[in-house]
């Protein structure tokens, strides 16, 4: 029988290879962040002090480097050789994606290879949201969650635990936010369906949440 950790790195590796552009290195359709920065940088007591919300956003994109530092400490792999993440996960089962959506379209985050792969190619920045400053934020991430990957529970269960697996990833965000002096906001408040449409998503997959980040307006 394969382990929890087992199975996760089999997910990884099938969500890797299932994307048929990906080994060409398509420039229009892959983007390989640049190798995030895991040493340095303030200490946690200062980002705790400095985390809040922000919900007014300068219209300036954030450069690939801070963009890779930030998926990183969102759910990026810290433990290589297991394939285990930055936030820890509902029975060990790594059941969130992590969407970004920019101006040039919506890409899914592949922490395996540290890539961006291009699933959207329209601005959907305004669907992430009920509110008017999402549709100019430079950055909003949309956590997706894989209710198959969850097993014979209850609907309002995998809910439930996607949520707080998606809260983990979002307290990461705050704090990767609050060290490098960037605005964010968690948001709950997102036309789940319409999204879902939007984006395509099979229908057990769900949006738990969505994440504004981009420098804040002075």
């Amino acid at each position: 029988m394969l382990t929890r950790r087992e199975v996760n790195a089999g997910l990884l590796a099938g969500a890797f290879a299932a994307v048929p552009h990906f080994a060409a290195a398509d420039e229009q359709k892959t983007i390989f962040l640049p190798a995030p920065r895991t040493d340095g940088g303030v200490s946690l007591r200062a980002a705790l002090q400095k985390r809040q919300s922000i919900r007014e956003f300068a219209d300036r994109p954030l450069p690939l480097p801070l963009l890779s530092d930030l998926l990183w400490a969102a759910y990026g792999i810290n433990r290589p050789a297991s394939g285990d993440r930055t936030a820890p996960c509902w029975r060990h089962v790594q059941v969130i994606d992590i969407y970004v959506a920019m101006a040039d379209g919506v890409w899914l985050f592949e922490p395996k290879a540290n890539a961006l792969l291009l699933h959207v190619a329209k601005d959907l920045r305004e669907e992430t949201g009920m509110q008017d400053f999402v549709k100019t934020a430079p950055v909003n991430l949309v956590y997706v969650a894989h209710g198959e990957r969850m097993g014979n529970i209850a609907e309002q269960e995998r809910i439930l635990w996607a949520s707080v697996d998606s809260g983990f990833i979002g307290q990461n965000v705050y704090l990767l936010a609050a060290a490098e002096g960037l605005a964010t906001v968690f948001r709950a408040s997102v036309e789940h369906a319409q999204l879902a449409a939007s984006l395509g998503l099979p229908s057990q997959q769900f949006i738990t949440a969505a994440q504004s980040v981009g420098y804040p307006r002075s």
